[in-house]
């Protein structure tokens, strides 16, 4: 089994995919960006990192590689098990190469150092979008000549007679034009004011009181912030029983909720929901700690 393959299908819709006893992958987005030293347009993507300390099962993986595979949750899991038991093995003498994922190797200190690839896009949202290397754009600055006026030698130096009349002629038709429109301004200057003092004779016998006014309601509108981030407590064939363990929950402090049936129609409880995707890890460890070892971070889109 290439559990690489099932890692890569399932980091296009979450943003944390945990392998069990090996540790987990972790996307963040980044926005598009220009390299200026190479040209090279990049569209908004996806950037994979691992993180060693994210170990416990959250169910994610194995019920992806049963409801793939068509078996069972438990052989799925052993799927898992014997892959990592391979890598690990591989790990302490080479380094292993995940397809579209990455290389991870162990450093002198036993540490593991995992490199990203960059020629797979996880964003489906940048779809279509692919790297653009164009050339620099070269600018010339181009000096302009001042232009120099050309006197023949057979004419007289001064200003040409034919000049003088067209300078006349042109300060003439301005200064009429200037005079015709400020006549024009100041009779519509007349027509507005007098179109004012009608309109405010309108205003003033329109006007009434009213004796008993309506009272003022206040509303209070409470913007409710988005929780794509849920912490899973279990799924349940029977309503009935999804029901049973919300109130359950409930007694014991979480802020349970059903969100919802998945693909499989089994109805979905969750021990919490939460806005911050650390947040969620957080508590979601927490809670395997000490409430459930099979509770799981399921990530939903916010609608």
């Amino acid at each position: 089994m290439n559990l690489a393959n099932y890692i890569n299908d399932l980091l296009y819709r979450y943003d944390c995919v945990i392998v069990p006893d090996f540790g987990g992958f972790v996307t963040n987005k980044i926005d598009a960006k220009l390299d200026e030293s190479t040209n090279t347009f990049y569209p908004p993507s996806k950037q994979i990192t691992f993180n060693s300390l994210l170990k416990h099962n959250d169910g994610l993986l194995a019920n992806y590689i049963a409801s793939s595979e068509q078996i069972s949750f438990e052989k799925a899991s052993t799927a898992i098990s014997l892959s990592v038991i391979k890598w690990q093995t591989e790990l302490q003498k080479n380094e292993i190469s995940l397809n579209n994922l990455g290389v991870i190797s162990l450093n002198e200190n036993k540490q593991v150092i995992f490199e990203p690839t960059t020629n797979v896009n996880f964003l489906t949202s940048s779809f279509g979008l692919a790297t653009v290397e164009t050339s620099a754009v070269e600018r010339y600055k181009q000096q302009v000549k001042p232009l120099i006026p050309v006197t023949r030698s057979t004419e007289k130096r001064g200003i040409p007679t034919f000049i003088k009349y067209a300078a006349s002629a042109a300060i003439l038709l301005t200064l009429g034009f200037a005079g015709f429109n400020g006549y024009q301004q100041n009779k519509q200057n007349e027509v507005f004011a007098n179109q004012q003092k009608e309109l405010e004779k309108k205003i003033q016998s329109a006007t009434f009181v009213i004796s008993n006014p309506l009272p003022t309601l206040e509303l209070n509108v409470v913007k409710e912030i988005a929780k794509p981030y849920h912490v899973v407590a279990g799924a349940f064939q029977i309503p009935e029983n999804a029901e049973t363990k919300v109130k359950e929950l409930i007694a014991k402090g979480f802020d349970a909720k059903i969100i919802g049936v998945n693909k499989w129609g089994l109805t979905q409880v969750t021990f919490n929901s939460y806005a911050d995707k650390n947040d969620a890890i957080n508590n979601l460890n927490k809670i395997k700690r000490t409430v459930s070892k099979d509770a799981w971070l399921l990530v939903k889109a916010v609608k």
